[in-house]
């Protein structure tokens, strides 16, 4: 399978509490399951979708909101090494606006590595 080229690319290194600007987009029924973030940018699962909030500029200030509904992937593929000492996973996500390229490392499913996301139109 070819490579996915990025337009967008995200690399997770910590869980951490919702950013309140995001927890304020949520719909009635939807709950907040996991944030994890960038050093500016975070990325929150909830119950019905992907939400990632990419601060931009100098100062962080101007944000750029991308919404995921689950409902809305169309396909996905996995790829890791099996369950023996696997650093490294990624995950494909394939929506009608393009691909979200997802790699997640030890450190945020409980060991030393960071989780990337990437997104391609």
């Amino acid at each position: 399978m070819n490579e996915v080229t990025a337009l967008t690319s995200w690399t997770f290194v910590n869980e951490v509490p919702v950013p309140q600007d995001v927890q304020e987009l949520l719909v009635e029924g939807e709950q907040a399951v996991a944030a994890y973030k960038t050093f500016r940018d975070s990325a929150v699962f909830t119950t019905k979708r992907l939400i990632v909030r990419d601060a931009q500029g100098l100062t962080g200030k101007k944000v750029e909101l991308y919404s995921i509904p689950y409902s809305s992937i169309n396909m996905w593929s996995s790829e890791n090494a099996g369950k023996i000492l696997d650093v490294n996973a990624e995950l494909q996500l394939w929506t009608r606006s393009g691909v979200i390229k997802i790699k997640v490392a030890l450190r945020i499913s409980g060991g030393d590595g960071p989780v990337e996301a990437s997104s391609d139109e």
